[in-house]
């Protein structure tokens, strides 16, 4: 790649001009701007990793790539983020991608153009590619759930696979005979998890079929398709794992409009822990991430990166919580 060294020998000047043009700090005339323009295009040189390198200082400022804003979950994890961040004397910014990897690649784009300091990444479409260009331009990242290459960055997650275990095994206990999973999109690492924990659990039991299992894409229009049909296929079904909390709420509603009661009919569980699950009617029995500490985390290890305190790539996995509530209790209460 070539350097501010290269751009200034081909344009015929100093680096102390080329930083006074990129940085806009004092004056070129128009006859050095055209002669450094002409340097940089012919040399394919980004400017903002050279301004950062120039600059040899910090604009205090991260970003959080979100890939749903909508979704709960992700407005409790900003709130960490933004909390441990400003205690560093860091700002925010924050960019929902939609799950659309073209979006997210236009946030990378301009976020280097801005000088950041950092990424985030709560999405799901950073590729390998993309990663390395990041870190070409001395940009550190660290990603929430998965990573393109765990060699690349620092991963912080819950331990999914286990926590679908501890719901299913808690539908059992409190009476289910035939528990069916509505699944969030298969490319997803967290929806994987989700899926062979519930596997784990059931697999072995003689009602257990894979027609148990149906997507919902970890919406809560996908939880009401879904259930409507499980119980078209399977009308026996008592029990429901969501492998998260929105498609659990969609559940609910489904079953209401169906006027299958819950959880005398049928009990349900969900995962994520959003605060939405509590003033559900029933309130919703779920397995619970540390939302917050998984921000508070994420935002730590980054800053430690920029400052230069942290050098190694791991992936931290955090426990998750049964919450259980009406929604799973063997007798409805009155």
């Amino acid at each position: 790649m070539a350097t501010i060294r290269d751009v200034a020998k081909l344009a015929g000047v100093s680096v102390a001009t080329i930083s006074r043009y990129l940085n806009k700090t004092g004056y070129v005339n128009i006859d050095t701007e055209l002669k450094i323009k002409k340097a940089i295009e012919t040399l394919n040189y980004e400017p903002s990793s050279v301004a950062r390198g120039l600059a040899g200082k910090q604009t205090k400022t991260i970003a959080l790539i979100l890939p749903d804003i909508s979704n709960p979950f992700f407005p409790e994890l900003a709130r960490a983020v933004e909390d441990v961040a400003s205690t560093y004397g860091y700002t925010v910014i924050f960019c929902n991608s939609d799950d659309q990897g073209a979006k997210e690649r236009t946030y990378i784009e301009l976020l280097k153009k801005k000088y950041i300091d950092g990424i985030i990444f709560a999405s799901n479409t950073l590729n390998k590619h993309d990663a390395e260009q990041i870190n070409v331009n001395g940009i550190p990242i660290v990603c929430l759930d998965r990573a393109p290459d765990n060699h690349i960055c620092s991963v912080v997650r819950s331990k999914n696979r286990e926590g679908a275990r501890l719901a299913v095994e808690h539908l059992l206990e409190s009476g289910c005979r035939k528990i069916a999973h509505i699944y969030g999109p298969r490319d997803l690492i967290t929806a994987q998890e989700r899926m062979k924990g519930y596997e784990d659990a059931v697999k072995s039991l003689p009602w257990y079929s894979p027609s148990l299992m149906v997507p919902g894409n970890f919406r809560i229009d996908g939880g009401m398709q879904a259930t409507e049909t499980l119980l078209h296929g399977h009308p026996d079904i008592d029990g429901i794992f969501a492998g998260n909390d929105l498609m659990a709420i969609g559940t609910l509603k489904a079953l209401h409009r169906m006027q299958i009661r819950v959880p005398d009919q049928v009990k349900v569980c969900g995962f994520d822990g959003i605060q939405m699950a509590e003033i559900m009617e029933p309130e919703l029995t779920t397995v619970a991430q540390p939302i917050y500490e998984m921000g508070a985390i994420v935002s730590r290890l980054l800053i430690k990166k920029i400052e230069g305190s942290l050098d190694t790539n791991e992936i931290y996995e955090l426990d998750v919580t049964l919450v259980p509530r009406k929604s799973t209790q063997k007798e409805a209460q009155l």
